[in-house]
């Protein structure tokens, strides 16, 4: 996945996890530890399915009549959830086979 499609997906952190030094979150988390990033990431993508929920309620309430603005919330929460769930997967991963190791 490209830097645009994450950029794109309200996952900006996400992308640059290893190299987030010493820059801090919008939630005001460090963005110096690996755990200050995760949880940044994790607050933009509830963020991501927030402003698509609100989107949706809106079309239903007749608020809104832009079907396109609803449906690209709606896939932008889609990608940057399953995107926050392949990093999920990878961390699992991760640690099993570290828990394998042989000491």
């Amino acid at each position: 996945m490209d830097d645009m499609t994450i950029k794109s997906a309200g996952l900006s952190g996400i992308g640059d996890l290893g190299g987030a030094a010493s820059t801090v979150g919008a939630g005001g988390h460090s963005g110096g530890s690996f755990l200050g990033s995760l949880k940044d990431a994790i607050a933009q993508v509830n963020e991501v399915q927030l402003d698509a929920s609100q989107a949706v309620d809106k079309f239903v309430t007749g608020e809104s009549e832009n079907v396109h603005q609803m449906m690209m919330a709606l896939q932008k929460a889609d990608v940057s959830f399953q995107l926050m769930m392949q990093i999920r997967n990878k961390l699992v991963s991760a640690y099993e086979d570290i828990q394998r190791m042989q000491m």
